[in-house]
């Protein structure tokens, strides 16, 4: 029972593992996390010198079909704060090798509404 429960606990570690080893393997991570202030500040109408905060890290989420033809976009998360909300900043890009073009991007402030 104990290595049936160590196996598990080992393959959910090399899971997350590999998770984050992916993010930091990819070529436009730096460019996410240097883009998302701007959308930031952009999204909400404030000063370029008016503080915000960015995670210094992205997720590498499952890459998007593409709207047209058969190609798919590399999809990166990046987290961001003002004040006291939370907001979820995804970039996308073409799977083009050695560059990062951005070909969209989206922002939800991560709360509850109702």
């Amino acid at each position: 029972m104990k290595c049936v429960l160590a196996a598990h606990l080992l393959a959910g570690f090399l899971l997350v593992t590999t998770a984050a080893h992916a993010a930091l393997d990819q070529p436009c991570v730096a460019k996410a996390i240097a883009e998302a202030g701007p959308l930031l500040r952009f999204h909400l109408d404030l000063k370029a010198t008016d503080p915000v905060d960015v995670e210094p890290d992205a997720k590498a989420l499952p890459p998007i079909k593409a709207l047209k033809g058969r190609g798919s976009f590399d999809v990166l998360e990046v987290t961001g704060h003002y004040i006291k909300a939370t907001y979820r900043m995804r970039f996308i890009y073409a799977q083009i090798r050695g560059s990062c073009v951005l070909m969209g991007q989206e922002i939800l402030e991560v709360g509850d509404p109702y």
